[in-house]
C-alpha cells in the first residue's frame, strides 16, 4: 500500500511540475502575441487541482498509521524512563535564574 501511495505522490508532484511548465510556456506565448495574462487556462487549473490532491492523499497514507496520543496508552510507548531517577539532568533556559531570589515588592 505504500508504494502505491509513494507512486501516486510522485505522479501528483509531475503533474504539478508539468502545470507549472505549461504556466510558463502560456506566459512566453502571451509575450510573443502581446497579450496580457490574466489567469491560467483552464485544463492547467484542472492540472492543479489534481497534482494537489494525489500529494495530499499521498502525504495522508505514505507516513503509515497515527498513533494514539493519549499520555496512559501503552502502545506508543517507545522510551521507558529508567528505575532510578535521580540521575536525570536536565538542561534548560531556566538555570540562568537564581534560585533564590530576595527581591521585595513595593508598597
Amino acid at each position: 500500500m505504500a508504494v502505491a501511495a509513494l507512486t501516486v505522490g510522485v505522479f501528483g508532484a509531475l503533474i504539478l511540475f508539468h502545470a507549472a511548465y505549461s504556466t510558463i510556456q502560456y506566459k512566453s506565448l502571451l509575450k510573443i502575441t502581446e497579450d496580457e495574462f490574466t489567469a491560467p487556462p483552464f485544463n492547467v487549473v484542472i492540472e492543479l487541482f489534481i497534482g494537489l490532491l494525489l500529494c495530499f492523499w499521498a502525504a495522508l497514507t505514505v507516513p503509515g498509521k497515527f498513533l494514539s496520543i493519549h499520555p496512559h496508552s501503552d502502545e506508543n510507548r517507545i522510551v521507558s524512563l529508567p528505575a532510578n531517577l535521580d540521575f536525570m539532568i536536565f538542561n534548560h533556559r531556566g538555570k540562568v535564574f537564581p534560585l533564590e531570589t530576595d527581591l521585595k515588592l513595593k508598597h
